[in-house]
């Protein structure tokens, strides 16, 4: 999410997503994530669901766009796949970059065609290599890192590395949080500190934690300690609030020391407003998120509109908001867009519908009542 004109950060390190159910704020996170898979190569994965409320071609191409800003370089890269045939699925692809803020192409593709840009030549002596390996339902910026295409493999790393994305159907059991907590620390043992720190401070109680290995297996455990008792609790004795704070952790600290993003769909999911607080403060703190990591979620939690402890929770250009026009479209636009004062009361206004992206409810009462 950019940041406002005059910033001198490039994007702001925080932006909640605000909207009805069923506005589109997970369809948006969606986006994001297919648009990883597909780069990733993971086509037989691709959701083939389509939008059904228009009066057109519900067919038609689907479009995918990003804009990245990468060790102060910005990137706009797209596709667009064809919605009704599997023979040629790759519409257009494209990658252009923006030194001295003027457009410079990187790439442009029209099915099986591409076209390089002026600065890329020594990419054209590879063609020969990348016509065979492009397949019509691939994407150019799949095979980059085979072929050591330079100007191409930021953008890849960035989908296959640097964005996490954690989306609304993924249940972060306790076997699922074990996985990460354990993974987390084979990367570094200095990490169960890490973690045994965050849960002291969000007051979970737990004061220790291990990892025990199974005699006779590789399967491994998480144990916590509560207190100054000596029987340890498994992570399914644990709360759904403790496994999903606890399953967050290993991705918010990996995000933090390198600079990533992470993207997470209600990230409010059984935690207390104050915890997602201070979760978002992490972002927010340049002495902590030295590198530039971003954090994008969405959320109904409207308190993080307001203030705690004296404090804004969120800044005027890190709220946007999801809401369907009349055709069933759902559209992205910030809180900014209606030039609030600095002095107004977010939370209230946003209640009372002065943004949208609030249900227009019915009666509920004649509703049960069948009237």
């Amino acid at each position: 999410m950019p940041a406002m004109p005059g910033d001198e950060r490039a994007a702001v390190p925080v932006a909640a997503i605000y909207g009805a159910n069923a506005s589109g704020k997970s369809n948006l996170l969606d986006g994001l994530f297919t648009m990883r898979f597909l780069v990733e190569g993971y086509w037989s994965l691709l959701d083939q669901s389509h939008f059904r409320l228009g009066s057109g071609d519900s067919r038609r191409p689907s479009t995918y766009v990003v804009e990245l800003m990468l060790d102060d370089v910005r990137y706009t890269y797209g596709f667009r796949i064809d919605g009704e045939t599997t023979a040629d699925r790759v519409v257009e692809e494209w990658l252009y970059t923006y030194p001295e803020k003027r457009r410079r192409v990187i790439f442009e593709r029209q099915g099986g065609s591409v076209r390089f840009g002026s600065t890329t030549a020594d990419l054209k002596s590879k063609f020969a290599v990348l016509e065979e390996l492009i397949q019509p339902n691939a994407l150019l910026l799949s095979v980059c890192d085979r072929l050591q295409l330079g100007p191409l493999v930021p953008v890849y790393r960035w989908f296959k590395q640097e964005l996490r994305v954690w989306l609304r159907n993924q249940q972060w059991e306790p076997l699922e949080v074990q996985r990460r907590v354990t993974d987390f620390i084979d990367v570094d043992p200095d990490n169960r500190a890490r973690l045994i720190a965050l849960l002291r401070a969000a007051d979970t109680g737990i004061t220790d934690m291990v990892v025990w290995q199974d005699k006779g297996s590789d399967h491994r455990s998480v144990r916590l300690h509560h207190g100054q008792g000596s029987e340890p609790f498994s992570l399914f004795d644990e709360s759904a609030g403790t496994n999903n704070w606890l399953g967050l952790l290993p991705t918010v600290l990996t995000v933090l020391d390198n600079g990533w993003a992470f993207v997470v769909d209600e990230i409010d999911t059984s935690l207390h407003p104050k915890l997602v607080a201070e979760l978002i403060g992490l972002f927010r703190d340049q002495d902590i998120n030295r590198r530039g990591a971003q954090l994008v979620f969405t959320t109904h939690d409207t308190t993080l509109l307001g203030t705690m402890l004296g404090e804004s929770v969120l800044e005027r250009d890190q709220i946007w908001f999801v809401d369907k026009n009349a055709q069933g479209v759902s559209e992205l636009y910030p809180l900014t867009d209606f030039k609030p004062r600095k002095d107004q009361n977010t939370e209230r206004r946003y209640l009372a519908g002065s943004y949208g992206a609030v249900p227009v409810l019915g009666d509920f009462a004649e509703a049960v009542l069948g009237r």
